[in-house]
């Protein structure tokens, strides 16, 4: 049994490190960016190290579909697959499902705001075309 005396064990009554929750999905999307293009679930595998099993890369896989991290499509009989956004598209897709899943997203976005660094609201004011007063900009006149 590879979890409690296989490898990665340094003694008898010893085991090996766990994968931290979204450890493995992050080390697959990690991956699939680096890929050089749509690769199969044995192209991850092996790319992971080869230790983990066949079926738990294809459940890693499934569940960033669900989430719509990664894309497939048909190849053959089975799929290939890819990073639907990079790193910063996957972080703004996290953020919108913590939105979504408040009641009050007026109350989240408000605090969220407020609790910017200076840097930080300057850029979200010239991504949202707001001059430094915070007002927007009014028809010419």
């Amino acid at each position: 049994m590879r979890e409690y005396g296989g490898q990665g064990c340094d003694g008898p009554d010893e085991r090996p490190r766990r994968r931290g929750q979204g450890e493995l999905e992050a080390q697959v999307l990690a991956a699939l960016r680096q890929a050089p293009g749509p690769v199969t679930a044995a192209w991850v595998q092996g790319r992971l190290g080869g230790d983990l099993a066949y079926t738990t890369v294809m459940t890693i896989l499934t569940r960033l579909q669900a989430k719509r991290a990664v894309t497939r499509e048909r190849a053959g009989r089975s799929f290939e697959w890819r990073a639907a956004s990079d790193e910063a598209g996957l972080a703004a897709l996290r953020m919108r499902k913590v939105l979504d899943r408040e009641t009050d997203r007026e109350a989240v976005l408000a605090r969220f705001v407020t609790a910017l660094s200076p840097d930080d609201e300057r850029l979200l004011r010239e991504l949202l075309g707001l001059p430094a007063d915070g007002e927007p900009a009014g028809p010419e006149d």
